[in-house]
């Protein structure tokens, strides 16, 4: 029997963190992969692999430069899935590489196999050859998630796909069905359109992507709908089969049918919590496989704590870094400071999106009064440069304390701007230090004073009417 202090199931982003943390203050630790590749989800078969794919197809459309212009680039009519995700393996090595690294350079243990609790401080992991039992003090679960698989889908993984099966297509398909408007359906849907598919995406609320703010989204709806991506929002598929002629047709519930050569169920996804044995030591999951924590990120086994995507929001590789880090730090008994509750969100469509803060729709909810500072691409030299014009970067400002309360924004390069609203916001700082500041020129970084202006101006207008009306008074 291995006995380690610190056991950690799943190498993940979170269980990375985790494990690497408790190696630093001192604790023997071992981490636990069931698949043949460290990394995860994230690694394998989500994040780096969908966004690697996004930068391939970007390079090969020509679109890397200027996103909305027309380029002459020829793709391959026999292009198929499976050759772009090869252009982006060496990318997935690296990173896997990376991490292998860093968990045996601080003396983590790797184990390969599937999980299985014998009791409340003893694990089985079980191999093709032959099984290891392992007992630690303190065990996280990091074991992210799976995509859902409802049982009325029928998934054969040649033309109904979810989003793991989805990069194991053997051809790119002419046409494709998107179930699913999140984000991992509106990244698809945009990546897919530049190589010419034609897309249609199926969503059952009103617009894409609903916890953006409703300006961005609705930006987000123009740029796919102007690239022609067909968009049926409102919709609900009630059923999916496949014909004889090997097309996919889904059924709406108001009864229109579309067809496709392939679709992609991409709604929902379920905490890999099935096959650890929870019952045996008394965690049950949720409906969708997820764990509850404290604070803390115990479960209601004390010392078995649960990180990342299996204990459900945010469910970003961002945040579960942090959750790794903060969950070994509190098993080890480590002092530290909760994380500022304050993360960004980067989505990667084409044009990506960005947000930090609050959203107009939650602002107006609470009753808080604002002012929206609104920069756009086209007033940048930079976003001239990089022939994106229809960017924006919106400021959304409290009317009496001048405080940023929330930044969003759409275009080039979003997911990194991002951050510096994320900082203004972090330290309380107003609009006015927007107008002091000096960036670089030429630079994107130019929309924060941009839009500073231009929300300081209506709240200088604001004030003047309101003095108008007690003058009257």
């Amino acid at each position: 029997m291995r006995q380690v202090d610190v056991l950690v199931i799943g190498s993940g982003p979170a269980g990375q963190r985790a494990a690497i943390q408790a190696a630093k203050l001192g604790r023997s630790v071992a981490i636990v992969e069931r698949q043949t590749n460290l990394g995860g989800v994230c690694i394998n078969t989500g994040t780096i692999p969908s966004k690697a794919l996004r930068e391939a197809i970007l390079q090969l459309t020509g679109k890397r430069g200027g996103l909305y212009h027309e380029t002459n680039a020829d793709i391959p009519t026999d292009l198929t899935i499976e050759e772009l995700v090869a252009r982006c393996q060496h990318i997935i090595r690296t990173e896997q590489a990376v991490i292998r690294e860093h968990l045996l350079k601080n003396g983590v243990q790797l184990l390969w196999g599937n999980a299985y609790f014998e009791d409340e401080y003893t694990v089985r992991v079980i191999q093709p050859t032959g099984h290891e039992v392992v007992r630690a003090e303190t065990i996280i679960l990091a074991v992210g998630t799976v995509p859902a698989r409802p049982p009325h889908i029928p998934f054969d993984d040649q033309r109904v796909v979810d989003s793991d099966s989805f990069l194991r297509l053997p051809r790119l398909p002419k046409s494709l069905l998107i179930v699913g408007g999140g984000v991992i359906g509106a990244e698809y849907a945009c990546m897919m359109n530049l190589l010419g598919v034609r897309v249609i995406l199926v969503e059952a609320r009103q617009r894409l992507l609903d916890f953006v703010d409703a300006e961005i989204s609705e930006a987000l709806q123009y740029h796919m709908r102007s690239a022609d991506i067909t968009l049926r929002l409102g919709e609900q598929v009630s059923q999916v089969q496949i014909l004889p002629c090997g097309l996919v047709e889904a059924t709406l519930a108001s009864g229109k049918h579309l067809r496709a050569e392939a679709l992609l169920y991409c709604i929902g996804r379920q905490g890999a919590t099935a096959t650890l044995g929870l019952e045996k030591i008394g965690l049950e999951p949720d409906s969708r496989g997820r764990l509850q924590v404290n604070e803390r990120f115990q479960t209601a086994l004390p010392h078995i704590y649960a990180v990342g995507d299996v204990i459900g929001f945010p469910a970003l590789a961002s945040t579960s870094m942090e959750q790794g880090r903060l969950a070994a730090c509190y098993a080890c008994g480590e002092p530290v400071d909760q994380s500022c509750p304050l993360f960004p969100y980067g989505i990667y469509t084409v044009p990506e999106i960005a947000l930090v803060g609050k959203t107009e729709a939650q602002l107006t909810a609470e009753g808080v009064p604002y002012e929206a500072g609104v920069a756009h691409y086209r007033e940048t030299a930079r976003g001239q440069l990089l022939g994106d014009t229809h960017g924006m970067l919106k400021l959304l400002i409290h009317e009496e304390t001048r405080e940023i309360l929330g930044v969003h924004a759409i275009g080039t390069g979003a997911t990194e701007l991002i951050h510096i609203g994320q900082l203004a916001i972090a330290f309380r700082a107003t609009v006015d230090y927007f107008l002091k500041a000096i960036f670089n020129y030429p630079t994107l970084a130019e929309c924060y004073k941009i839009a500073a202006l231009n929300g300081s101006n209506k709240l200088r207008l604001l004030r003047q009417e309101a003095q108008m009306q007690l003058r009257v008074a």
